[in-house]
């Protein structure tokens, strides 16, 4: 038993080490040199105050187009909203839970998404999206659709159910957090004709990463004030415990390829080559930096994370083609199913909060971004940059599931584990040798 206690100790120390103990419940916003928190999400101008029910039959309604709506969710709630669905349009529900900026939320804690009939009967898969992606806390979002297809569940016209709860908040933020609510009907003809993005449209294609000169841009806080990038090469600062939105127009055919350089922080050490060791005290953050994207519908895209310490790190995404026909695929994955628009994609970028506490401030980042109907295979991230990772350059984790982060940082506790079993199977091991060569000597 004593032995089991001293593993546990030197397991908590190695996490510790790597930045991954917990934090208090409802940590204080992250803030940055300057001394500023993040700017907290922007609800949409027109958004209408309404309040879900705990019962279906009970449940406000939402109508679809123009319409968002705006809401708030304890730990563990679940709630309920009306919307009425025709017989030939498709249907996406979203919602987006905004944590408060640089707080700690519970292990557990996330959103589910879903649509059900007015009997309870579930229409297609239950959605969940965790706010531990990245280890800290950022806007998340996602839809419950009805596709209308040969065969599909809830084909008939009626009212429906939108569910949404929110997970456990044991050992994070127990605060109601405020959600987003928006419902969009789309016609099946109208998604088959050719689109126009919103914003100014896309480039010709360039070979591998856009180069050229770089332009300046101010990431918005969420899907309402986000600017247009389209192809090209942008520059923006990320602070910790913040999360930067982009509108990237996309049409049919057309896929999006993205590079997002993460540069060094100023900090004690940190000056000198950016393959050197890492910066005096700054501490390594596993999931420290993040690049999400999702679709015009707010529904889940791709989400990818790397860890970060202060030293330049890389994240890239690429997506499918946007087809109409990406909707009733059966047999596609999730995240080429959710590439069924044309019109405005939404890019983000995130910094962990913990990487304020790790002694690093405001990140520079890079955004590569082409959106081109060329399948071409992509350069490593930060290629030629001397770009590394803090685990390798250019490595990341993909969340396919909302659940992510998770597998990166238990390798790292891993890696961490047999390195340090191993100093200790070589200090046994010379320890030994001593003590043969001693009773050696005694005889």
């Amino acid at each position: 038993m004593k032995g089991r206690k001293r593993a546990l100790v030197m397991v908590g120390t190695v996490v510790t080490s790597l930045g991954l103990a917990a934090g208090p419940a409802g940590a204080a916003d992250a803030v940055d040199a300057e001394g500023g928190a993040p700017p907290s999400y922007r609800m949409a101008r027109n958004a209408a105050p309404v309040r879900g029910s705990a019962a279906g039959d009970a449940s406000p309604r939402l109508l679809p187009g123009a319409h968002t709506y705006k809401d708030s969710i304890k730990p563990g709630e679940k709630k309920y909203y009306s919307v009425d669905l025709d017989a030939v349009s498709n249907a996406y529900i979203s919602a987006v839970a905004v944590p408060r900026p640089g707080t700690t939320m519970g292990v557990r804690d996330g959103i589910d998404v879903s649509l059900q009939t007015a009997d309870g009967m579930q229409c297609g898969i239950s959605r969940h999206r965790s706010f531990l992606t990245t280890g800290g806390a950022y806007p998340v979002g996602d839809y419950a659709d009805r596709v209308i297809k040969p065969g599909g569940a809830c084909q008939t016209a009626g009212t429906y159910h939108f569910v949404v709860q929110r997970g456990e908040a044991v050992g994070g933020d127990a605060a109601p957090m405020p959600v987003e609510l928006k419902y969009a009907s789309v016609p099946p003809r109208k998604q088959r004709q050719p689109a126009t993005p919103t914003g100014p449209g896309p480039t010709a294609p360039s070979e591998g990463s856009p180069s050229g000169a770089a332009r300046g841009i101010s990431g918005g806080t969420g899907f309402n004030d986000a600017p247009t990038a389209s192809t090209g090469v942008w520059t923006d600062v990320v602070r910790p415990g913040e999360t930067r939105f982009y509108r990237v127009p996309v049409g049919w055919g057309q896929r999006i390829y993205a590079d997002a350089e993460f540069g060094p922080t100023a900090g004690p050490g940190a000056a000198g080559s950016a393959k050197s060791a890492a910066p005096a005290g700054k501490a390594y953050v596993i999931n420290g930096v993040r690049m999400g994207l999702n679709n015009t519908e707010r529904g889940y895209v791709a989400n990818k994370t790397v860890g970060y310490q202060g030293r330049p790190a890389a994240l890239s995404l690429d997506t499918v083609p946007a087809e109409p026909g990406n909707a009733s695929g059966t047999a596609l994955a999730e995240s080429a199913k959710a590439m069924r628009f044309a019109g405005s994609y939404y890019l983000q970028v995130s910094v962990n909060p913990k990487v304020a506490e790790g002694g690093s401030g405001a990140v520079p980042v890079t955004l590569r971004i082409d959106v081109t109907k060329e399948d071409k295979p992509r350069p490593t991230p930060g290629a030629g940059a001397g770009a590394t990772s803090g685990t390798g350059a250019g490595q990341q984790s993909a969340d396919a599931d909302g659940q992510g982060g998770a597998g990166a940082g238990m390798r790292a506790v891993g890696y961490a584990g047999v390195g340090t079993g191993s100093a200790l199977l070589v200090w046994i091991g010379g320890w030994r040798v001593v003590a043969r060569r001693r009773a050696a000597a005694r005889q």
